[in-house]
């Protein structure tokens, strides 16, 4: 007959136990718990009537609580990288005159977009550390924010923060834009806010895209069509160096 598991040895499994579920579960943000609360809430309802509704609101709910998900991040710590501020696709690399309300010198400006779908994470984080100079909010329409033109005419919010790379200050525009389905942009900070880099910043409800602008002298890092992870992707290099080649495989 086998010995049962000394007392020390079963807390020991039961700790791992635990942290591996911890670890698994990605922590859900606050902004997601009233959209949950509903979601709960018509679930109920509906599969009081009728169980095939109760199913369909039931998976409507859980890629609500997928929707609002705020994973840990690792993000790389080094003088003049700039990380994504979005977990998406690289759909726009472009040299462009930035948003006049952003107070950026108006001549030609590198510009990063990273798309977000539906089915992204949409906490958006700090790309570069620094101070935020000032926050502009511009109403507009809710076109595909995949389009060019998007960054023109759609609901946005943007932000400057004010950085330095190699003793000289550098200021990083960041804008979230909404989309088709976004119809709410969150901001968790103010102006005069100093954040780290890799820190939160806010996020986009449902579909939407964040454009970051670059100093002059920067380098972007990242290919057209590259899936970039908020916080740890590194999209461009305040103090140049070498262009990248990219190629698909």
């Amino acid at each position: 007959m086998s010995a049962s598991p000394r007392p020390r040895e079963s807390e020991k499994t039961m700790t791992d136990l635990i942290e591996t579920i911890r670890r698994t579960l990605v922590p859900i943000h606050k902004e997601g718990y009233p959209f949950i609360l509903i979601g709960i809430v018509l679930t109920v309802l509906a599969g009081y009537f009728s169980q095939f509704f109760g199913w369909i609101f039931l998976i409507l709910t859980l890629w609500v609580c997928y929707f609002f998900r705020d994973p840990e991040r690792v993000t790389p710590v080094a003088d003049g990288l700039v990380v994504s501020p979005a977990d998406g696709r690289v759909n726009l690399i472009a040299t462009v005159l930035p948003p006049p309300e952003l107070d950026l010198p108006q001549v030609p400006t590198l510009r990063v977009s990273v798309f977000m779908n539906v089915f992204d994470c949409h906490v958006n984080r700090v790309p570069v550390a620094g101070r935020i100079g000032q926050i502009h909010y511009t109403p507009g329409l809710f076109l595909n924010a995949e389009l060019d033109k998007a960054s023109d005419d759609n609901e946005r919010n943007g932000m400057v923060i004010e950085t330095s790379h190699a003793g000289v200050a550098k200021r990083v525009g960041v804008v979230q834009i909404a989309g088709l389905v976004a119809r709410r942009i969150v901001g968790f900070v103010s102006a005069g806010d100093v954040l780290g880099v890799g820190e939160r910043f806010g996020l986009i409800r449902f579909g939407s895209r964040v454009d970051v602008y670059l100093p002059a002298g920067a380098t972007v890092l990242v290919g057209l069509g590259q899936k970039a992870v908020a916080g740890e992707t590194v999209l461009a290099d305040l103090g140049g160096g070498p262009d990248r080649v990219f190629k698909r495989i």
